[in-house]
């Protein structure tokens, strides 16, 4: 008896450990491009203007926020070529610049959706507003 008691434990245990692992879902992959527009007023075109460098980058770092837009699940900054790739678990997230309000920054979040193993593409493009 005391060996059939062990027995059922033993299946208990190893089908619990299947299920378990079985629940893990793969995270999918956010990537996109930040684009800056920065519009200037009619000046010379003799005159050299500087480029959007890796710098203005890290200035305008992004967000993902939970589909209501409450929650911050992620923060980053895309790199010195403005590129971005981010692992999420799977679900409907809205990409976002940080403090975009308070900065004064034009930009439309986009929302998205994160499947497991898969890479879904999702552009920024932010206006500062410096003229």
């Amino acid at each position: 008896m005391l060996l059939l008691k062990y027995l059922i434990l033993a299946v208990l245990l190893l089908f619990s450990g299947v299920c378990t692992a079985s629940d893990t879902v793969s995270p999918g992959f956010l990537q996109g491009h930040l684009r800056i527009i920065s519009p200037r007023p009619v000046e010379p075109t003799d005159q050299d203007f500087p480029a959007v460098n890796g710098e203005s980058f890290a200035e305008y770092p992004l967000v993902v926020l939970s589909q209501d837009g409450k929650q911050e699940i992620a923060r980053f900054a895309a790199d010195a070529q403005g590129d971005y790739r981010v692992s999420l678990p799977p679900g409907i997230y809205v990409l976002d610049v940080q403090d975009r309000i308070r900065k004064h920054v034009r930009a439309t979040p986009r929302s998205f959706t994160v499947v497991s193993n898969q890479t879904v593409h999702v552009n920024m493009e932010i206006d500062t507003g410096v003229r």
